[in-house]
C-alpha cells in the first residue's frame, strides 16, 4: 500500500530517489520493487492559419481552402507553459515575477538618460518617461506615484546613480510613505541592469527593482493567452535569468550577485532545451502553413510597427473583421494571427497581425518570436504602420527598420526589404494645419478610426500586390455556360461578367489571374483561337 501511494504522490526522479532512502532506512520490510518517474502530461497545441473573426461569422477563409489545410498540431510539456514551483522560485529572484502580477503596486519611475556625448539619447526625456509610464499602465491596478529624470555620463556605474541622488531617492520614498503612498517598486526604464547594478540597487532602497526588460516581460506574461504566446514568453525569460546570475567559475564572495545552486543550473538548461525544441516544432510547423498558402496562390499582407501604433485596428478598417477588438495596450498582439480580406479587385489576400516593436529592449526578447516573424520577412508586402500622432514618430521609425534589418540579417534568406509601404495613422489626430505633404510625402496617411484614406491604400496595395505576384487584370471572352467559365471561376478571381455585345453567346469576363495559371489556361481552352478578348 505504502510503495501505491509513493507512485502516485511523485512528481519526478528526485523525489523518488528521497522516498526510496525513506523506506530503506526504515525497515527492511519495505524493499523498493519497482521505481517509475511520473511521465509529465503533454498537451497538444493547435495552430490556425487563418481567422475571419469566427467561420461562422464575419469573413470565411479564403476560397478553396479548408480547416484542415491551414492548421497544425504542435505537442509539448504542459509545465513549459504553467511553470513548476522551483522555477517559479529562480523567475521571481530574477525577474521579480510572482503568480499575483494583479496585485496593487505603487511604482517609483526613474528615467536615466546620457545628456552628452555618443551615447546621448535621440529622444527627448520627456517622451521617454510618456513610454515608460504606458508601460506601468499596461499592467491593471500599477499606479506610478512619481517619476523622476535622472541625467548620467554613463549606464556603466556600479551603482547607476551618485550618492547624491541615492540619497535623495531615499528621501522621496520616505515622503510618499510619509503621506500614504508607500512605494512597493522602483521602474528603473533602462533596457536591461547588470546583475550587480540590480542587487545593489535592491540592496540601497530595500525595494525590488525593475528594468524594461523585466517590465515588458511582465506585460507578456499578462498578455499571453494562446499556448505559442505563452511558450515565448517562457523562452525570453531563459536569457535574462541567466544574464542577472553569475557565472558557474565566478569567485565567490560577491553578495550581489544572483547565485544559482547546480540543480538549479540543470532545471534553467533542461528548460531552456525543451522550450528550443518546442518552438522549433512550432517554426517548423509554420513553414509547412506558408507553404500550404502558397500551394494556394493566397497572396500575404504583414502589418508591422511599432508597440500601440495600431496594427490591429488597420487590420479591421481593412478587412471589416467585426470581430477583431484592439486594444489601447502597449503589446496587445502576441500571436500572428492571419485575417483574410479582399483586395478592390475582389483577389483574396490574407493579412497577418503582429507582435509590436519597443526601443531599448534587447533583440533576445524579439528573436523569441522569431518562428512567427518570419511570417513577415517572406510576406509578399509590408505594411509599416506608424502612429504620426505620436511625437516620437521619427525615431520609431527608424528603430522599427533598423530592428526589420537585424532581423532579415540574422534569420533571412537573400531577402531585401523592399516591398515596405508607410503607412501614417491616426491622421485624424492631427490638426488640419499640421499635415505637411512635404513632411509624409513617401507615407499613405490614414485613420483606422474614421477610414479615411483606407480605400487609397487598398488601391496601392492591390497594385503592389498584382505586380509582385506577378498577377494581371484582364478580359477573357467565352462562351456562356462553358467549360471555361468555371475553371476560370475555380483557378482565378472573376472580378466582374457582362455579355459580349458582338455576341450574346458569349460572356466577357474580368479577372485577376496569375501569369503561370493564364498559361494553362491557354494551354486548355485557346489552341487555335485568335480571339482571346
Amino acid at each position: 500500500m505504502l510503495r501505491s501511494i509513493v507512485k502516485q504522490s511523485c512528481r519526478g526522479s528526485s523525489f523518488l530517489l528521497q522516498c526510496s532512502r525513506i523506506l530503506r532506512g526504515s525497515s527492511k520490510k519495505w524493499p523498493i520493487v519497482h521505481q517509475q518517474e511520473v511521465i509529465p502530461k503533454r498537451l497538444k497545441y493547435t495552430m490556425s492559419g487563418v481567422k475571419g473573426g469566427s467561420h461562422k461569422k464575419g469573413r470565411q477563409m479564403p476560397e478553396g481552402s479548408t480547416e484542415e489545410d491551414l492548421t497544425a498540431e504542435v505537442e509539448f510539456d504542459e509545465k513549459l507553459i504553467d511553470k513548476d514551483e522551483e522555477y517559479n522560485f529562480i523567475a521571481s529572484s530574477a525577474l521579480h515575477i510572482t503568480k499575483n502580477i494583479l496585485n496593487e503596486q505603487h511604482i517609483l519611475l526613474i528615467q536615466p538618460y546620457i545628456k552628452w556625448g555618443p551615447q546621448r539619447a535621440t529622444t527627448s526625456p520627456d517622451l521617454m518617461v510618456e513610454e515608460a509610464e504606458a508601460l506601468v499602465r499596461s499592467v491593471p491596478k500599477w499606479q506610478v506615484e512619481h517619476t523622476m529624470k535622472v541625467p548620467l555620463e554613463s549606464f556603466s556605474k556600479k551603482t547607476l546613480f551618485g550618492r547624491g541622488k541615492i540619497e535623495e531617492i531615499k528621501s522621496i520614498i520616505s515622503k510618499l510613505r510619509a503621506s500614504g503612498k508607500p512605494i512597493t517598486r522602483i521602474f528603473i526604464s533602462k533596457g536591461v541592469l547588470y546583475g550587480a547594478q540590480k542587487r545593489l540597487l535592491e540592496t540601497t532602497f530595500n525595494l525590488p527593482i525593475l528594468d524594461r526588460y523585466s517590465m515588458v516581460i511582465q506585460i507578456l506574461r499578462l498578455h499571453a493567452t494562446t499556448a505559442e504566446a505563452k511558450l515565448q514568453v517562457a523562452m525570453a525569460e531563459i536569457p535574462y535569468i541567466w544574464g542577472q546570475t553569475r557565472p558557474k567559475n565566478a569567485s565567490v564572495g560577491k553578495l550581489d550577485d544572483l547565485v544559482l545552486s547546480e540543480s538549479q543550473r540543470i532545471l534553467l538548461s533542461d528548460r531552456e532545451r525543451k522550450l528550443k525544441k518546442a518552438l522549433e516544432s512550432i517554426r517548423g510547423q509554420r513553414k509547412l502553413l506558408r507553404k500550404k498558402r502558397q500551394a494556394r496562390n493566397f497572396p500575404v499582407i504583414a502589418v508591422v510597427g511599432y508597440t500601440n501604433a495600431g496594427k490591429t485596428s488597420l487590420i479591421k478598417a481593412l478587412t471589416r473583421e467585426v470581430s477583431l477588438q484592439p486594444r489601447d495596450q502597449l503589446f496587445a498582439t502576441l500571436d500572428v494571427t492571419a485575417h483574410a480580406g479582399q483586395l478592390p479587385c475582389k483577389l483574396e489576400v490574407i493579412f497577418m497581425d503582429t507582435v509590436g516593436f519597443m526601443s531599448d529592449i534587447p533583440t533576445e526578447l524579439l528573436e523569441c518570436f522569431i518562428s512567427t516573424l518570419e511570417d513577415v520577412m517572406l510576406a509578399d508586402v509590408i505594411l509599416h504602420v506608424q502612429d504620426i500622432s505620436h511625437g516620437n514618430c521619427t525615431e520609431q521609425r527608424k528603430h522599427v527598420e533598423t530592428t526589420l534589418r537585424e532581423l532579415v540579417e540574422k534569420f533571412g534568406e537573400d531577402h531585401e526589404l523592399d516591398n515596405i509601404i508607410n503607412v501614417g495613422n491616426k491622421v485624424d489626430k492631427l490638426p488640419s494645419d499640421a499635415r505637411e505633404v512635404s513632411k509624409y510625402q513617401d507615407m499613405h496617411l490614414i485613420s483606422s478610426q474614421t477610414l479615411e484614406g483606407v480605400r487609397d491604400l487598398l488601391d496601392t496595395i492591390e497594385k503592389i500586390i498584382l505586380q509582385r505576384t506577378k498577377r494581371s487584370h484582364i478580359t477573357i471572352r467565352a462562351s456562356m455556360g462553358g467549360e471555361e467559365v468555371s475553371w476560370l471561376y475555380k483557378n482565378a478571381t472573376v472580378v466582374d461578367t457582362e455579355a459580349d455585345l458582338e455576341d450574346s453567346q458569349y460572356l466577357r469576363l474580368h479577372v485577376v489571374i496569375a501569369d503561370s495559371t493564364f498559361q494553362q489556361f491557354k494551354h486548355h481552352f485557346l489552341k487555335g483561337r485568335k480571339k482571346l478578348v
